[in-house]
């Protein structure tokens, strides 16, 4: 049996399931995209193709290899999108908890199916059905588990509102231990630019006591003005909106010490060398063009 073990997002990673780009299948429709940002490059005729996006994933595996780390891939099915691997499950402590994600992503949940089938059964949790929660909301941060949510009374307008706060209850009961924060992030279906997906799309903590922040992320200022304070300013690394277009703050971290990072991102990666951090840089801007970038095709299972 496979004991998961994740208590936040930045210890040593020994276990990981990274997603897949083989069999991604033709561009897809406007209508069939989930993010504003897809949307732009099919109409751009700027989608990523499937072969770019392969070698970048395996570049990341490359690296994972390098640090020994297993890495787990879902199986492969034929035509559709497996990249994004955070969002179909993710791991709180030595529990899994299964994502009610997009009705047509099902499929992506069965292919890791096998996997499932190697945990406890009682650390299997499948929530509710009015609870809606995609792993690149949930960050596990020690005593914390930060979500990210969209409580508006439009919510179902929104294809970019993807957790709810019947799941950030949920959650909570599933830990009584941890103090649950939500905080309510900015969509729009339209426009990539003041869209945060998720809230790794806006937030990412790294190190012991760092973090990426993207301000307009943020639906309400005090809430933002918390997370600051919380790592305070000397420790925060501010990005732009450009910059959060592109995805700076969805990197991912290995150990407290080394970062997987987008080779584009010089103004991040250059302030993670001033701070001490080793960055593996690796290329990754095909896949960036569907809004999502490292932290959104990793699922991690097992940290010290």
């Amino acid at each position: 049996m496979l004991k998961l073990n994740i208590k936040n997002e930045t210890s040593r990673l020994r276990a990981v399931v990274l997603g897949t780009a083989e069999s991604n299948g033709p561009t897809p429709k406007v209508e069939d995209c989930y993010d504003p940002k897809s949307i732009e490059h099919v109409i751009a005729g700027t989608y990523p193709k499937e072969v770019d996006m392969v070698k970048e994933m395996e570049a990341v595996a490359a690296v994972f290899k390098k640090y020994d780390v297993k890495v787990y891939r879902p199986e492969v099915i034929k035509d559709c999108n497996q990249i994004f691997s955070r969002d179909i499950a993710f791991v709180i402590e030595d529990k899994i908890i299964r994502a009610n994600i997009l009705p047509n992503r099902e499929e992506e949940v069965e292919a890791i199916r096998y996997l499932w089938n190697q945990i406890e059964n009682e650390d299997r949790i499948i929530l509710p059905e009015e609870c809606h929660v995609e792993g690149g909301d949930v960050m596990p941060w020690n005593d914390y588990i930060f979500i990210g949510t969209y409580s508006g009374d439009d919510y179902s307008d929104y294809i970019t509102a993807r957790t709810n706060m019947d799941a950030v209850i949920a959650i909570q009961e599933l830990f009584p231990e941890k103090t649950v924060k939500a905080f309510e992030l900015r969509k729009s279906n339209t426009n990539a630019k003041e869209n945060a997906l998720h809230l790794d799309c806006c937030f990412q903590p790294i190190g012991t006591d760092k973090a990426i922040l993207h301000k307009n992320g943020f639906l309400v200022e005090s809430e933002y003005e918390w997370l600051f304070n919380f790592f305070g300013k000397e420790n925060v690394f501010e990005i732009t909106k450009e910059e959060m277009y592109n995805m700076n703050s969805n990197i991912f971290s290995i150990s407290e010490d080394i970062i997987i990072s987008e080779q584009n991102f010089t103004r991040l990666n250059t302030w993670l060398h001033e701070q001490g951090f080793t960055v593996e840089e690796v290329p990754y801007a095909q896949i960036a063009k569907q809004e999502g970038l490292l932290r959104c095709s990793t699922m991690p299972l097992i940290r010290d």
